[in-house]
């Protein structure tokens, strides 16, 4: 069992490696119901998980911040909030993958109950964390108000490569979460979809 607690904190660290950009304090993105007509498509989107038109896995943050005549500080702190959305969405995407992990690694014994929450708890901690792979894609500025928005990315690709880099992952692990990666991004997804 510690083996698999092990593996598990490895998991964690592997998305605290997928981490770089992030904020405490943010403003949430605009609703749908508070659609912005002259904004890009994505400002109206939102944060989320979603593929893009290749049907790659993404997941995609969106940042604003309005208040500052800096337009550098403008555009930093938008990029890190969207980041820090990022960072919420991988906390859960990391909670789904750790319940799948730990459903086929226990085989079901209830003592294992215990140990599975703590684990959970763990990453969840762990990828509160800022993400290193999410990159600014895009920025535009309301030109009613002045608010910067900005949208980051982190596709599953760069969340792959990072498992791939983790050396410390047992290969048991390592395939597992690869396998299972896609799987949990399309629950979330669904998921989200819902919130919608």
């Amino acid at each position: 069992m510690s083996r698999t607690i092990g593996s598990l904190l490895v998991l964690s660290t592997v998305a605290a490696l997928a981490a770089g950009c992030g904020s405490g304090a943010k403003k949430e993105a605009p609703a749908a119901a508070t659609a912005m007509p002259a904004g890009p498509e994505w400002v109206n989107k939102g944060t989320g998980a979603f593929k893009d038109t290749g049907g790659t896995p993404v997941f995609y943050g969106v940042g604003l911040f309005n208040g500052s005549k800096n337009p550098a500080l403008a555009r930093e702190s938008a990029d890190n909030r969207a980041c820090a959305d990022i960072a919420k969405i991988l906390d859960r995407y990391i909670a789904a993958l750790s319940k799948d992990f730990m459903e086929a690694t226990t085989g079901g014994d209830p003592n294992a109950t215990s140990d599975g929450q703590h684990v959970e708890r763990v990453l969840k901690s762990k990828t509160q964390v800022t993400l290193r792979g999410a990159m600014p894609i895009d920025h535009w500025k309301d030109p009613s108000d002045g608010t910067m928005y900005a949208l980051c990315k982190l596709d599953m690709g760069a969340f792959k490569n990072t498992l791939d880099q983790a050396k410390e992952l047992d290969a048991k692990t390592r395939d597992f979460v690869r396998a299972n990666a896609e799987k949990a991004f399309d629950e979330l997804a669904a998921e989200e979809a819902k919130s919608r």
